[in-house]
């Protein structure tokens, strides 16, 4: 250690003062910030819980860290600002944030004539997305032992009418414009994919899990978007929109037929729209004309569906508006009655 490096460690340490360092959870223990790094080696007292997997990690890179037990907040906050007379102290945030002690810490203080300096520091980030973590975190909680009962019998079965529902609802709420209707049914939604997610590692002999779902779907994505990633040159919708189709046909090419795979669980009418669009890709369309040519009023309305994708109408959603408008005028004819 250099003579400056040293002096600067020694001032960490003579100085009177507590500091909170905080981490999140959602990275993994003992990857902290520079800063957080020189306060902990700095310090004279390095305090923790017991268990608690960043005191852990101090603690392999060579500190000592002291845990204390900390059901007794108010004890814990004066024996950390007793510790801090004597030089540095840091405690260890828990994962938890360690409900009350900020308070009592500054109870303490707040009683002496000459009192330490108090610093929160931040170790480590949330980056974006790592809510997901929680998802999955909780997921697992509610499906093993000593969790919910209700969760732990479900199946990919029972749990299809529920992401059927919930796939509506969130429709409804994305049509809507209500931004907290959005987030909430965006929410539910993907509980359901966490939920098969977490059922499918309990397959007996093709178990997958929700990192196999995420990496297969960012693969998916990457191989879809060469325009993006690679060096293929789309800089129109268009373009991108052509090249991905010319990409999904050779991901496909065991179609027997271009309407394979296509869910016969659709509502009748998307189900027409992707058969439309798919024959007419295809070169299929003689399908259709005969379709249209037996007459009737199915007929008809796969004509209507087939007129609305020429238009760059979605047939789907302009119904669907309609009929909440529909439903709007009836409840407000209801309240004038």
């Amino acid at each position: 250690m250099s003579d400056s490096s040293r002096s600067m460690d020694e001032t960490v340490r003579d100085e009177r003062r507590i500091v909170l360092l905080l981490s999140t959870p959602r990275v993994a223990p003992g990857v902290l910030t520079r800063d957080a790094w020189t306060a902990l080696s700095g310090a004279r007292h390095v305090w923790a819980a017991p268990d608690e997997p960043q005191a852990e990690a101090v603690a392999e890179a060579g500190l000592e860290v002291v845990t204390r037990d900390r059901s007794d907040v108010p004890s814990l906050a004066r024996d950390l600002v007793t510790a801090a007379a004597t030089g540095t102290a840091v405690w260890i945030g828990s994962a938890d944030g360690d409900p009350g002690l900020n308070e009592a810490i500054a109870t303490e203080v707040s009683r002496l004539p000459e009192p330490p300096d108090v610093e929160v520091l931040v170790g480590s980030y949330d980056l974006p997305g790592a809510r997901l973590l929680d998802v999955v975190a909780v997921m697992d909680r509610l499906r093993s032992p000593g969790g919910c009962p209700w969760d732990a019998r479900q199946t990919h079965e029972s749990l299809v009418p529920y992401l059927l529902e919930e796939a509506h609802e969130a429709i409804e709420a994305l049509e809507s414009g209500d931004t907290d209707h959005m987030r909430e049914e965006l929410g539910d939604l993907l509980l359901q994919i966490a939920f098969h997610a977490r059922v499918a590692e309990e397959h007996p002999s093709a178990p997958f899990d929700i990192d196999d779902v995420a990496g297969g779907l960012v693969e998916k994505l990457v191989r879809r978007h060469p325009h993006v990633f690679a060096d293929v040159d789309a800089r129109t919708p268009d373009a991108v929109e052509a090249n991905w189709e010319t990409i999904k046909a050779a991901e496909k090419e065991h179609r027997r037929h271009p309407l394979e795979g296509v869910p016969v669980s659709l509502p009748a009418l998307a189900r027409a729209e992707k058969y439309v669009s798919r024959l007419e890709r295809s070169d299929r369309a003689d399908l259709l004309d005969l379709a249209e040519s037996a007459g009737g009023l199915g007929s008809e309305l796969l004509a209507l569906v087939r007129r609305a994708r020429a238009s760059g109408v979605d047939a789907e959603g302009s119904l669907r508006e309609t009929l909440r408008q529909l439903a709007e005028a009836s409840e407000g004819q209801a309240r004038r009655d």
